[in-house]
């Protein structure tokens, strides 16, 4: 069953009822409507860019992208890319992608030009899409697309060089086209994130993205008259498929374009939200406002909201204590996963089981997982080895690139992630760390995630990432970099006094004050702390400073 039933199952049965809303603060205050008043937060923020969907008007957007592709010569199994930040017409030109039986291709927004036109190239790309954010990377390159494909712009003042969507798409016809779609067929290319060097692209078939609805839909029992507020990047398989779960029920949705804590929690209380997915990051800055005061919540406009889970990254156990206390009443869960598995849930702790936070979980909703050596082999509980996965939604392989594909899937079926974890006695999963961020310091090997989960048990830290740097004697050693919260001081020596709670062999031997920088999907990006202090340490003991 293709992806795209979904879409037209529900205009049929919930045609009028709202499928989308946007809620844009940024946008300029000509465009702007009233939030109800509240008063949830103070001061309240009165007004925000707002507009919403139905069904019915989703799927007739739909047809229209797909009949606008069809009639462009577009055929089945080209590529189609989406450059656009989260807006209402992002999922229309998805699923008109996917009804014309082109594949879809979604674009990171932090892309230079460069990878912009590395991706497309990559990917084969015979169509973009892009949005006025882009203007300007994508005028760099367009004297090389411009006669590679089609550019369409999706915004108000269309550049001479590409195509006015909005123009376009509105002539075409809204009738569903009649292009056969199987489970089978190719759907999407999603990128990865690029951490060893240029993302490699990622090929995926209709029959995987339907695993991840059903099994979104199954994790947190989504119902339709469940709100899901959708705040991470939809080019991200992480944000697009938690919002799976509203598509399998029917159910409305939320995209909002800004993450502070007041904007969230506005949101949750304006729009009736019941379901909400958080990065790390996001969690921290609300419990942060309503612990320093700036946020008040003598008046709950809250009830509704029955679940917080979160996702992308190692959640640290501190944090899930500390939300838990502020809303005893929430249900929580931890999704696991990797672009290759079609996003987040192949692995997931479960409502059910917010005794064992800190654990990623147990094998999603039809899938398998085991913890190999570096033979293939299962490793005895409590030893940790390389987690791998296996189920309806691994990729089909990495597009163009056989090479790595063959390293990380083998002809079983079997995904191996490239993250290194131990199964408890209990059969959860506890994920160790990334293979490529063990750090070997004089032959032991130390965990940065472990060491990081330790250290935000420190009230005064925000945020912190342990990475490993050149070391002349022990090859390398492990430093912190500790993101200190707002208003407040802390020292190396009080770090250090901290830190006497670990075994000596795992106490980070430098410490550094600094922000932590992460990705659009909240995963610290250590490859940016590792060239910067490797090389500020290597410059140190060069010049004896």
């Amino acid at each position: 069953m293709p992806i795209v039933d979904l879409l037209e199952r529900n205009s049929k049965l919930y045609g009028d009822e709202v499928a989308l809303v946007e809620i844009n603060p940024e946008i300029h205050e000509d465009r702007h409507v009233f939030w109800k008043e509240y008063e949830l937060i103070q001061p309240t923020s009165k007004t925000f860019y707002r507009r919403e969907i139905t069904w019915s008007v989703f799927d007739e957007k739909a047809n229209r992208v797909a009949n606008l592709l069809l009639s462009k010569g577009i055929q089945k199994g080209q590529k189609c890319a989406i450059l656009l930040m989260n807006c209402l017409e992002w999922l229309p030109i998805y699923f008109g992608i996917l009804k014309s039986g082109a594949i879809a291709v979604p674009l990171n927004f932090r892309y230079t030009s460069d990878e912009i036109d590395y991706c497309l190239k990559l990917a084969d790309v015979d169509v973009l899409f892009y949005g006025p954010e882009f203007i300007g990377r994508v005028e760099d390159i367009a004297y090389k697309l411009k006669d590679q494909m089609l550019l369409y712009f999706v915004g108000d003042s269309c550049p001479n060089y590409a195509e006015d969507y909005y123009k376009h798409v509105s002539n075409a016809s809204s009738v569903a086209p009649k292009v056969l779609i199987e489970g089978a067929d190719h759907a999407a290319i999603y990128f990865s994130s690029g951490t060893t060097g240029f993302p490699k692209a990622i090929l995926h078939r209709h029959s995987a993205l339907m695993q991840s609805a059903r099994m979104e839909a199954h994790h947190h029992e989504t119902t339709h008259d469940d709100v899901f507020l959708c705040i991470p990047p939809l080019y991200h398989t992480g944000a697009k498929m938690h919002w799976f779960g509203s598509l399998y029920s029917g159910s409305r949705a939320v995209l909002l374009k800004g993450n502070t804590p007041e904007a969230i929690l506005q949101a949750v209380s304006t729009e009736g939200c019941t379901i909400v997915w958080l990065l790390v990051p996001w969690a921290q800055d609300i419990l942060d406002a309503i612990d320093d005061g700036r946020i008040q919540l003598e008046r709950k406009y809250l009830d509704q909201w029955r679940l917080m889970h979160i996702g992308a990254q190692p959640v640290p156990p501190s944090l899930i204590k500390r939300w838990l206390k502020i809303f005893p009443k929430h249900q929580y869960d931890t999704n696991y996963g990797l672009s290759e598995s079609i996003g987040p849930g192949c692995v997931h702790l479960g409502v059910e089981n917010v005794e064992k936070v800190g654990a990623i979980g147990i094998p999603g909703y039809h899938w398998e997982a085991k913890i190999v050596n570096e033979a293939g082999e299962t490793v005895p509980k409590g030893e940790v080895g390389e987690l791998a996965v296996k189920g309806g939604g691994v990729m089909v392989c990495y597009y163009k690139n056989p090479e790595a594909t063959k390293e990380i899937l083998g002809a079983d079926g079997w995904l191996r992630t490239g993250d290194m974890a131990r199964c408890d006695e209990d059969g959860f999963i506890w994920l160790v760390d990334r293979k490529k961020d063990v750090i070997i310091t004089g032959g032991e090997n130390l965990y940065p995630v472990e060491i990081e989960n330790f250290m935000r048990a420190n009230d005064k830290i925000k945020d912190v990432a342990v990475i490993g740097v050149p070391d002349e004697r022990l090859g390398e050693i492990a430093a912190a970099i500790i993101e200190v919260k707002e208003g407040m001081t802390l020292t190396e020596e009080e770090v250090r006094d901290f830190n006497r709670g670990m075994p000596r062999y795992k106490r980070p031997r430098v410490i550094i004050f600094d922000k932590i920088p992460r990705n659009p999907t909240g995963k610290i990006e250590k490859p940016v702390l590792r060239k910067k202090y490797s090389v500020e340490r290597l410059v140190e003991a060069e010049t004896g400073r």
